[in-house]
């Protein structure tokens, strides 16, 4: 046949097509991560979340041979940053640092344009880390107890920073009230570090921190530290109390940080998260970088972490409800 052997142009349609999905089959099996990552972090650069997800990424990047590009995407108490990371595509090339602000509490004290539960899957819990009741270095308060018995004296005249309703320092400072059975005035920022500063300049009275935006002003002599919120008192500030020496027992509030994918991202890239995350949490070098910031780093499995996230739903859904806490 002049337009060639119908058999031959079958043979050679089966070997293209063959090829075609030699190469499909290859592309998806290409092994993650492929191309950059996109770690979103929901709170300003500078802060704590900022530094250990730039140190986080930079192991991870390391680990997977892909650049982790940082994101940040702060406000409305981390709850922007959240609702930009639940709307990525669920391929893993997107990620997001949450903690218990944007993660446990928002959802519980307003309408957040994300479910916990339905847009995101949790993978593992990265950190845990206490936090530090601090006043200015002029203020009159030397020990929990000065400021206390201000508060008691003068109900709602003592302010307190915070990074928005639901943070870790608002719902301390609510913790300190019920505790104390005071009444104090919350005075929410976007970020713990524009608190920081205005507490520094005398123009609030008081704030409950994470340690590292608030630990070199309390060495210079800038802040004062009253009490700590572990357990224990903590490494890097083995003077200062805890709530518990300082007369306020049962006061154990510490923030936590772990990482979430968009809901629907599959197994095989979870897993590979899994691995990243307990190999880079495990890296010495890391560990040190954490402790300096006033944290403990780790990882856990996904069951580890949804029963943790599930505990601290729990412990604050009735801190929120006895309270009446809402977003303001």
């Amino acid at each position: 046949m002049k337009n060639g052997n119908p058999y031959s142009l079958t043979l050679r349609y089966l070997i293209a097509s063959a090829l075609c999905l030699s190469v499909w089959t290859g592309a998806q099996a290409q092994p993650f991560p492929s191309k950059p990552v996109k770690l979103v972090v929901t709170y300003p650069p500078g802060g704590s979340s900022d530094l250990m997800a730039r140190i986080m990424g930079q192991k991870l990047s390391e680990a997977w041979g892909q650049p982790v590009i940082i994101e940040s995407k702060p406000g409305a108490a981390g709850s922007i940053g959240m609702e930009y990371a639940a709307r990525q595509a669920p391929d893993g090339y997107t990620f997001v640092v949450g903690n218990l602000g944007p993660a446990s509490v928002n959802p519980l004290i307003s309408k957040v344009p994300y479910s916990m539960d339905k847009d995101f899957i949790a993978v593992s819990l990265t950190a845990v880390g206490p936090n530090v009741l601090v006043v200015p270095a002029a203020s009159p308060f030397k020990s929990l107890g000065d400021l206390l018995a201000a508060a008691r004296a003068k109900p709602e005249a003592i302010n307190f920073g915070t990074s928005g309703p639901g943070s870790m320092a608002h719902l301390a400072g609510e913790m300190i009230m019920r505790q104390a059975k005071v009444k104090m005035t919350q005075i929410p920022y976007k970020g713990g570090g524009l608190a920081v500063t205005d507490l520094i300049a005398g123009q609030i009275n008081m704030m409950v921190s994470d340690a590292l935006p608030v630990a070199q002003h309390i060495k210079t002599g800038r802040l004062r530290a009253l009490a700590v919120t572990s357990a224990t008192r903590m490494s890097m500030l083995p003077d200062v109390p805890t709530f518990a020496e300082a007369g306020l027992d049962g006061l154990v509030a510490n923030n936590w940080w772990g990482v979430f994918l968009p809901a629907k991202t599959p197994k095989a890239v979870v897993d590979s998260y899994l691995v990243g995350i307990k190999k880079v949490m495990a890296d010495p070098d890391l560990k040190e970088r954490f402790a300096g910031l006033g944290v403990d780093a780790m990882a856990s499995s996904q069951e580890e972490f949804v029963a943790f996230l599930a505990a601290e739903h729990a412990r604050y859904s009735k801190l929120v409800t006895d309270n009446n806490i809402k977003a303001e």
